[in-house]
């Protein structure tokens, strides 16, 4: 029976012809049900409830402030489960005010990071594929290009040991936008973790989203976020980052 399963895990992903090595000490049965190869391995990929083949919404920009009996909103709206969220309010920036005058609104900036962790042998993978092996580990995740600030968005992603704590690799991302010109779309970012070495057993991934409340509230929003082992370790362009228009 376990022979069984372990063949129908190498039909599934043509295990054997990629190189992977298949100990007859895995639970073949639990790899194949886990089918830990080719899909998202991240909870609730898209909480705010949209995706990246659809243009992101145009925020309303009323310029009142909300009803007296309605208190002001500070957080984005959307379904977070699966992730750990917090925030962090930054100062008012005054460096562009002249002394003596008074300003009667000031953009106030947070930042709002979502974060989640993924047990890699929980998800189905082993010792000897990671250790060995290490196959491809691909990131890819789109922002919305909100134009709130010249920095709206940041990522960093770990490959942390056996531990939880001990980080064997790691990718961050904090681009600058370029506010001349109006656009608003979604933005891609992806890269490929490969030749990382042994010990990887979970992975970290974070992105932090840059908020703006000034007499309104608006945010910047994430979508289609992924962690996708492949069952390759051919060598790929290791990271970009593009507008989808």
């Amino acid at each position: 029976m376990a022979a069984d399963w372990k063949q129908k895990c190498d039909s599934q992903w043509q295990l054997g012809a990629h190189g992977v090595p298949m100990p007859a000490s895995v639970d073949w049965k639990s790899v194949f049900e886990k089918k830990p190869f080719e899909r998202n391995l991240l909870q609730n990929p898209s909480p705010y409830g949209v995706n990246h083949t659809v243009p992101p919404p145009e925020p309303p920009r009323s310029g009142m402030p909300p009803p007296p009996n309605q208190p002001p909103q500070f957080e984005p709206d959307g379904n977070f489960s699966g992730w750990k969220s917090s925030t962090e309010v930054l100062p008012h920036d005054t460096s562009g005010i002249p002394p003596g005058v008074v300003v009667c609104h000031l953009p106030q900036y947070r930042w709002f990071s979502l974060e989640q962790c993924v047990d890699l042998k929980a998800e189905g993978l082993w010792d000897q594929l990671l250790d060995d092996f290490q196959p491809e580990i691909i990131i890819e995740d789109w922002y919305e290009e909100s134009q709130l600030h010249k920095s709206i968005y940041q990522l960093d992603v770990k490959l942390l040991g056996a531990d939880g704590k001990t980080v064997i690799k790691q990718h961050t991302y904090n681009p600058e936008e370029n506010l001349e010109c109006y656009s608003h779309t979604w933005k891609k970012v992806s890269h490929a973790f490969s030749k990382y070495g042994s010990g990887v057993r979970y992975i970290h991934f974070l992105h932090r989203l840059k908020n703006q409340f000034m007499v309104e509230f608006f945010n910047t929003k994430v979508t289609d976020s992924s962690i996708i082992i492949k069952t390759s370790k051919a060598s790929v362009k290791k990271s970009q980052s593009k507008n989808k228009k």
